[in-house]
């Protein structure tokens, strides 16, 4: 974008005050289209997110009558990386929500790619969620979400699995966030859920994935989607690492010094 504000100006610290308001929680109605106002919607306010190693913003997104608020991660604003192509994050977040609704798990909150005050970026919206108070609170959950959580993390091979990145809401639904670091070709999870490690999967979960990749019509579909977020041999290692859990049944047994992201919450 030609007006495109260079980041240095972003980093303006939020009051007190602008945070809860940048947290409050968004409405969503049934049946709207949510990804496209979050693609097309107007930008109508831009705050800077001060967590994360990244440059993200808190945006409102205004389509009508309808409002929301989501997390704007531009591609300038990324920090180069040594294992992962540069400028690609944003691209990988976009990817890890068409992965999740393939699957049928709709956890990842709907994201779209699209322009922003800082040129092209991720948007996701923002729910009404909060990260649970420890680690050892998160394992402690008997939910099958959870499980499928950490089988979506083994299939986009998820380096960044932090506690702080699992939300509960209100209603007790389960939401995964930041999934900038996935789709690796070299295996590279780092999951606080080690809880699983060895575990067999659910069987309700062993079945949606094979359901899913007995599918050639929904395989083939999100072929398509990712084709223009992640490379060709990161789509294949993808299908190695599906294939992997579905003959196996079981969840890898990873290294707890080396499969942990830092810090973990």
């Amino acid at each position: 974008m030609g007006h495109e504000r260079p980041l240095e100006e972003a980093k303006i610290p939020l009051s007190q005050e602008q945070m809860s308001q940048e947290q409050a929680a968004n409405d969503v109605p049934d049946g709207s289209d949510i990804c496209a106002v979050l693609a097309g919607g107007a930008l109508t306010a831009c705050e800077p997110n001060p967590w994360g190693s990244n440059y993200s913003f808190f945006v409102t997104l205004e389509a009508g009558e309808q409002q929301f608020r989501g997390v704007y991660k531009p591609r300038q604003g990324e920090r180069p990386l040594w294992d992962f192509p540069s400028g690609t994050l944003y691209l990988r977040e976009y990817a890890a929500y068409r992965a999740g609704e393939a699957l049928g798990w709709s956890f990842v909150p709907p994201t779209v790619v699209r322009e922003g005050p800082y040129g092209v970026g991720s948007v996701q919206l923002m729910v009404e969620a909060r990260p649970f108070s420890s680690i050892q609170d998160l394992q402690a959950l008997e939910e099958l979400d959870l499980a499928r959580i950490a089988a979506f993390d083994i299939v986009t091979n998820n380096a960044d699995r932090k506690g702080g990145h699992i939300l509960q809401d209100p209603a007790g639904k389960l939401w995964s966030i930041d999934h900038g670091l996935c789709f690796n070709v070299v295996p590279k999870i780092r999951t606080v859920l080690l809880h699983y490690c060895g575990q067999a999967v659910p069987t309700p979960v062993l079945d949606e994935l094979r359901a899913f990749r007995t599918d050639s019509s929904r395989v083939a579909a999100l072929e398509r989607e990712l084709a223009s977020s992640v490379a060709d041999d990161e789509i294949t290692a993808m299908w190695q690492r599906l294939d992997w859990v579905l003959g196996q049944g079981t969840y890898p047994v990873l290294d707890p010094y080396h499969s942990v992201p830092w810090p973990p919450f």
